[in-house]
C-alpha cells in the first residue's frame, strides 16, 4: 500500500494531556488496557476458527509476550490474535476507537477523586500515551492475502502508516517510553502490575527482556517436548556406592540407574492462571483447591474458616469466592479485601457501590461481567442493576449461613466467635440479611454454651411471639431482661452470684455489640439487654421481715453518711441490703442507660466531646450480713473505720471496672498499711 500521513478523527487537539492529567493517579492501568485488547483479538479469532472461517497452524498456542528492554526504554505488547488490514487501523484506531475515547474523556474528565470511573475501562489502545512519547503499531491480519500494516503517532494529533514487515497474524504494539514512566521498562516493575492487573486473564501471558541472556535447564530425555529447544544431550553413567550387607561385607551398589537427559533453553512460564478457580462449578474443587487460593491471591498464612462459591447465570453473570477468615480480635483489625473482576480482569478491591458493605469483612473475589464500568460510582450507587447484584450476593451469603446453621450446627458453633462479629454488622447495616439471620444468631452463655435469641428469651420467662405480636408499647416492668456480660474476668463476681443462683448470662465482648443489642431491642419491643453489674435483683437478697425494715433503712442512712464522710464524696450513692451471699463485702452497681451512653459517646467521638462527662454512676451496695460491714456500723467513728470504708469501696470498684492510676497507688499504699496493722 502507499505510505499515508492523516489527522486523526478527534475534536480536541489537548487529548493527550488530558490522559495523561485524568489517569494519573493509575497509570500503571495501561499494561490492563493493552493485554485485555490482546485477549480479545485472540478470543476473536478463536471464534472465526470454531465458525470454519479460520485454520489454526498446527503449532498454533493463543499467548500474549510482554517484554521489556530497559536500554531502549520500550515495552512491547505482542499478540497472536486477529490481527488487522490497514483499512481496519484506519478505522478502528485512528477514528471510532479515538472518538470514543474523546467522548469519555470529556464527559468524565472534571470529576474529582471521589467520583472516579470504575475501572477505567474505554480508552483501550490510546491509554498507550499515559506513559509513551511514541507509539508503534505492526499488525497482520487473518485474512488470506492481507498485507502487514506500520503504524506511528507521537502523541500528536497526526499519524503515519505505511506497508509493515510483519510476517505472523497478530499485533504487536511497542511503547517508547517518556522520561517520567520509564518505570515501565523495568521487568520487575512491569511484573507487579501484570499480577495485580492480569493473574486470572484467560490467555497465557509471558514476560520477558530483550537483553537477559539465555536461561537453561535440564530436564529428563522423556520429559522432552516437541517445541522445546535442545541445547545438548547428556548421558549420566549409573552411581554406585559402597555398601555393607546384610553378612557385613562391603560391596558396590547402584543408588541411581544410568540415564539420558537433555539440557534445554529454560521453558517460559506464564504469570497468569487462565482458569481460575471462581470459574469452575463448585464440584469440582476440593478443600485443598480453595484453601491454596486463599493463600495465594489474598497471601494470608492461616486457613480461612469456611468459604462460599457463588456461581449465578440469570438474570445476571456473577461468579466468585467469598472467605470467612480466622481474625484475631486482639491483634488484628477487621478489615478483609474483595477483589472485583470483569471477565478475568481486575476491576479494584473493594468497590462498596456494588458489594454489601458488611461484605467488606470478608475477603474473596467477585467476577461480574455484565457489570457497567463507564459510569462513576455514585452512578452505580443508584443503578438498580448493581443494587440487584448487591442483593443477591448478600442473599447467597445469608443463605449459606442459615444452611450451615440447620445442617452443621456443630461446626456453625464451633466458627461462631469468629463470625459473629461480621453477622452482627450485616444485621445494622442490611435489614433484609437480619430478617433472614435473625433466627440463626447465637449467644454464647457463662458457661459457654450457645443458645438462640428465642432460648435466651425463654430462659428468662419471656417469649419471642409476644414480642411479635405486641402492637402497643410494652411497659420496662414487663419486658423480658437478658442479662449480658462484657468482660468474664473483670465481672467474675458477678457471674459467680449468677451462678449460684442459677441464673444465667450471656457473652457480649465485641465493640459492636452494644449497637447489635440496642438494634435487636427495637425489633423485639418485649425484650431488654442489661449488663449483669446493672442492677441487683430481689433474688440475690435475703427477704427482710415488717419489724426489721425500720432499723435497716436506719442503718442504711448511717452507713451512708460514714462512707460519704470517709471517701470525701457526698453525691456518693450507697444501698445497704442483706446479700444471700455471706462472701460479698460490698460490690457496685452501673445504671445501663448511663453507661451506653458513655460507650456511644465513645464510639462515635461525638464532636469532641468529653465521654466521661456522661460517666455512669456507680452506685455502693453494701452487705448488711458481712462482718466489716457491721464493723463500720459498729464503730462508725473508730480509730481505723475511714480505712475499711475506703478499701470496700475500692474492692467493689476492682471487681468492676480497673482503678484509676492515682485510686490504684493508694489502694496498694493502703493495703500494705492493713497488713501491718495485722502484724503487730
Amino acid at each position: 500500500m502507499a505510505a499515508k500521513h492523516g489527522n486523526l478523527s478527534i475534536h480536541s487537539e489537548n487529548i493527550f494531556p488530558i490522559i495523561k492529567k485524568w489517569m494519573y493517579s493509575d497509570h500503571d492501568i495501561f499494561i490492563r488496557e493493552l493485554v485485555s485488547n490482546g485477549c480479545d483479538a485472540i478470543t476473536k479469532l478463536k471464534k472465526l476458527e470454531i465458525m470454519g472461517e479460520y485454520s489454526f497452524p498446527e503449532d498454533y498456542k493463543a499467548n500474549i509476550q510482554v517484554i521489556v528492554n530497559p536500554e531502549e526504554k520500550t515495552l512491547k505488547f505482542i499478540d497472536n490474535g486477529i490481527g488487522m488490514t490497514a483499512d481496519e487501523v484506519e478505522e478502528y484506531i485512528t477514528q471510532i476507537a479515538f472518538s470514543g475515547a474523546t467522548q469519555f474523556l470529556e464527559k468524565y474528565k472534571d470529576k474529582t477523586n471521589e467520583d472516579q470511573i470504575i475501572g477505567h475501562f474505554g480508552l483501550g489502545f490510546y491509554s498507550a500515551f499515559m506513559v509513551a512519547d511514541e507509539v508503534h503499531i505492526d499488525t497482520l491480519s487473518y485474512k488470506e492475502g492481507a498485507a502487514p500494516v506500520h503504524w506511528t503517532c507521537d502523541g500528536g494529533t497526526e499519524y503515519d502508516m505505511t506497508d509493515g514487515d510483519k510476517t505472523t497474524v497478530g499485533t504487536e504494539i511497542t511503547l517508547y517510553l517518556n522520561e517520567s514512566s520509564v518505570e515501565f521498562s523495568n521487568e520487575y516493575r512491569v511484573r507487579e502490575v501484570l499480577e495485580k492487573y492480569c493473574s486470572f486473564m484467560p490467555t497465557e501471558i509471558f514476560l520477558s527482556n530483550a537483553n537477559a541472556e539465555q536461561e537453561y535447564e535440564t530436564i529428563p530425555e522423556e520429559e522432552l517436548k516437541d517445541d522445546d529447544v535442545v541445547v545438548e544431550h547428556i548421558h549420566e553413567d549409573a552411581k554406585m556406592e559402597e555398601q555393607e550387607n546384610e553378612n557385613g561385607e562391603k560391596e558396590m551398589v547402584e543408588v541411581s540407574p544410568a540415564c539420558e537427559k537433555v539440557k534445554i533453553n529454560k521453558r517460559p512460564v506464564p504469570l497468569n492462571d487462565t482458569t481460575p478457580l471462581w470459574a469452575k462449578h463448585p464440584n469440582e474443587c476440593t478443600k485443598e483447591d480453595y484453601i491454596a487460593f486463599y493463600r495465594k491471591v489474598f497471601l494470608d498464612y492461616k486457613e480461612p474458616l469456611f468459604w462460599i462459591h457463588l456461581n449465578m447465570d440469570y438474570p445476571f453473570n456473577l461468579k466468585g469466592i467469598l472467605y470467612f477468615p480466622k481474625i484475631n480480635m486482639e491483634y488484628e483489625s477487621i478489615e478483609g479485601t474483595i477483589k472485583l473482576y470483569n471477565n478475568q480482569v481486575f476491576i479494584a478491591d473493594n468497590i462498596k457501590e456494588v458489594i454489601p458493605e458488611f461484605l467488606m469483612l470478608l475477603k474473596g473475589v467477585i467476577d461480574c461481567p455484565d457489570l457497567p464500568l463507564n459510569v462513576s460510582r455514585s452512578a452505580l450507587q443508584n443503578d438498580g442493576f448493581v443494587n440487584k447484584i448487591s442483593e443477591y450476593i448478600s442473599k447467597k451469603v445469608a443463605d449459606k449461613l442459615v444452611g450451615m446453621c440447620k445442617t452443621d450446627k456443630e461446626n456453625y458453633e464451633k466458627y461462631w466467635d469468629d463470625i459473629s462479629p461480621f453477622i452482627k454488622f450485616g444485621c445494622l447495616k442490611d435489614e433484609k440479611f437480619c430478617d433472614k439471620m435473625s433466627d440463626y444468631i447465637l449467644f454464647k452463655n457463662i458457661d459457654h454454651k450457645y443458645l438462640t435469641l428465642k432460648e435466651c428469651v425463654e430462659e428468662n420467662g419471656g417469649s419471642l411471639e409476644a414480642a411479635k405480636d405486641a402492637k402497643e408499647e410494652v411497659k420496662e416492668e414487663d419486658k423480658t431482661i437478658i442479662y449480658y456480660v462484657t468482660d468474664e474476668q473483670q465481672q467474675s463476681q458477678y457471674i459467680n452470684m449468677f451462678r449460684e443462683e442459677k441464673l444465667d448470662a450471656v457473652l457480649l465482648t465485641h465493640n459492636i455489640d452494644s449497637a447489635f443489642i440496642s438494634q435487636l431491642e427495637q425489633r423485639n419491643q418485649t425484650i431488654k439487654f442489661q449488663r449483669i453489674d446493672a442492677d441487683l435483683t430481689n433474688t440475690f437478697k435475703e427477704e427482710i421481715a415488717k419489724e426489721d425494715e425500720e432499723a435497716i433503712q436506719k442503718q442504711a442512712e448511717e452507713i451512708k453518711s460514714v462512707f460519704q464522710k470517709a471517701l470525701n464524696n457526698d453525691k456518693l450513692n450507697v444501698k445497704l441490703e442483706k446479700l444471700k451471699n455471706d462472701a460479698v463485702a460490698s460490690m457496685v452497681t452501673v445504671s445501663e442507660e448511663s453507661r451506653r451512653m458513655q460507650e456511644m459517646m465513645k464510639m462515635y467521638n461525638m464532636y469532641g466531646m468529653d465521654a466521661n462527662m456522661f460517666a455512669p454512676e456507680l452506685t455502693l451496695t453494701l452487705n448488711a450480713n458481712h462482718p466489716l460491714v457491721k464493723y463500720v456500723l459498729e464503730h462508725q467513728d473508730g480509730e481505723h473505720t475511714n480505712l475499711f470504708c475506703e478499701q470496700l469501696y475500692d474492692l467493689a470498684v476492682l471487681s468492676n471496672q480497673p482503678l484509676s492510676p492515682e485510686a490504684m497507688t493508694k489502694f496498694v499504699a493502703r493495703s500494705n498499711e492493713i497488713m501491718m496493722l495485722l502484724a503487730k
